[in-house]
């Protein structure tokens, strides 16, 4: 298993689309916090997901999730992804994305890398802990952020 990139950019710069759910039924969202690592002696992602996106429910009631990184011609169709609920438009049927089932879970046939995800751990960020000029730039009047951290079982390169 091997993914090699610059971590400081993948999310912050290319963004990521967060898929949770099954084949019949998922949800996904365009992330650009998170970050990669090593937890428990696991290699492991940490996503961030408000507790008011469609997909944090997907990921609640699921033990995995993918991360699938795209070539910047896809750029617009993350901006979409980020911008519009599944509760709103049919996202799995979206045009431009082909869904694909891996595992227990999804991504999608365009994706340059997706990482499958064993959630192994979930903490509310609780606001008060959080340095107030932060909290006022991205939380005054939207809902917190849940961390979810996963454990990466595989990467999958489309090459």
């Amino acid at each position: 298993m091997n993914f090699n990139t610059d971590i400081f950019t993948q999310f912050d710069k290319k963004w990521a689309l967060l898929t949770a759910g099954n084949k019949e039924s998922f949800n996904t969202m365009t992330v650009s916090w998170g970050g990669m690592g090593t937890l428990w002696s696991k290699p492991v992602v940490t996503a961030y997901v408000r507790t008011s996106r469609y997909t944090h429910e997907f990921l609640d009631k699921e033990d995995y999730f993918t991360l699938s990184f795209y070539p910047e011609d896809y750029k617009r169709i993350l901006i979409e992804m980020g911008s519009k609920s599944g509760r709103d438009i049919d996202k799995m049927n979206y045009e431009g994305l082909t869904a694909k089932e891996v595992g227990d879970t999804v991504t999608f046939a365009e994706a340059e890398v997706t990482l499958v995800c064993k959630k192994l751990f979930k903490q509310e960020l609780a606001v008060d802990n959080i340095p107030k000029d932060i909290v006022d730039a991205f939380y005054t009047g939207d809902s917190a952020h849940d961390m979810y951290i996963g454990e990466v079982v595989e990467v999958i390169t489309n090459e």
